[in-house]
């Protein structure tokens, strides 16, 4: 008798497991791809929200080619070749490896937290949280308000979730460098539909909301399960909201910095934080 997963890989489980893994590799890829091309247009088509719900494609395509695989009787597949224990050794190496690094990563931001030098962030998976900084004056209540506003997006969308599946995919993939390259792009987005939600909630507070960015301290240290404010990537329009205010930009200027975000590469330099922690619903 077939055990189970012979019913389900075929008659060679590992070779079944492989060419499994090569059907969803390569519609993720063929997706990311796709995303990469379409992200941009539509940001600035119909705004940041529409450019993150892009990034649902990869993981929708890599289940759907999944679920043909799975729905094809064995005899009918195109098997890859079962590999070698080799093989086996190197993938699971490179996992391992870069896991290791994104455990490293989570512990070296989580330290740096019971210090009290880093946020705004949102942490955990389960059940996030709020990490603000400090309440030492430098921000008004105000604009503590809307960057509690941003923050509650993340958890509202389980963005901590969405990261964390894409740190899995990354290390399951790590050879494939289109999953490493997104990531970054995924980020970005993310940000920027969290500031799209706040303003258009908010469409008085702009300006508010663009100083109070402009204050914030950016993370120098990365943080693969969560979400923070990255010290590269996403800071690229800070200033087009910041010059959105009436009358203080053209219509061209302010439409683009509508569809683009609050993101700039020029600041103020990074302070410490305390961290002042605030839950979050999962």
């Amino acid at each position: 008798m077939n055990s189970p997963l012979a019913v389900i890989l075929g008659p060679d489980p590992l070779a079944g497991l492989v060419t499994a893994a090569v059907y969803v590799n390569l519609a993720g890829a063929a997706a990311v791809l796709a995303v990469m091309a379409l992200r941009l247009p539509l940001r600035r088509a119909i705004g940041p929200q529409a450019a993150y719900g892009l990034w649902g494609l990869p993981p929708a395509a890599g289940g759907l080619a999944l679920f043909a695989f799975l729905v094809q009787a064995p005899e009918t597949r195109m098997a890859a070749p079962a590999p070698g224990p080799a093989l086996v050794a190197v993938w699971a190496a490179g996992a391992l490896a870069l896991a290791a690094l994104f455990a490293g990563a989570q512990a070296r931001f989580a330290l740096a937290l019971r210090r009290g030098l880093t946020g705004p962030a949102v942490v955990g998976l389960i059940s996030p949280r709020i990490v603000m900084p400090p309440d030492d004056g430098a921000y008004s209540a105000h604009e503590r308000e809307l960057i509690r506003a941003h923050e509650r997006q993340h958890i509202a969308r389980k963005d901590t979730r969405a990261v964390a599946f894409l740190a899995l995919s990354r290390c399951l993939f790590w050879f494939n460098p289109l999953f490493h390259l997104a990531a970054p792009m995924v980020r970005l987005d993310q940000e920027l539909a969290c500031d799209a939600a706040v303003v258009i909630n908010r469409p008085a507070c702009r300006a508010a909301y663009a100083r109070a960015l402009l204050k914030t301290q950016l993370a120098a240290t990365p943080l693969p399960i969560g979400c923070y404010w990255p010290a590269r990537g996403c800071i690229r329009w800070k200033s087009a909201w910041a010059s959105s205010r009436p009358g203080a930009a053209s219509p061209v200027a302010a439409a683009r910095a509508r569809s683009q975000g609050p993101w700039t590469r020029s600041g103020p330099e990074p302070r410490a934080f305390s961290a002042e922690a605030e839950a979050g619903s999962a």
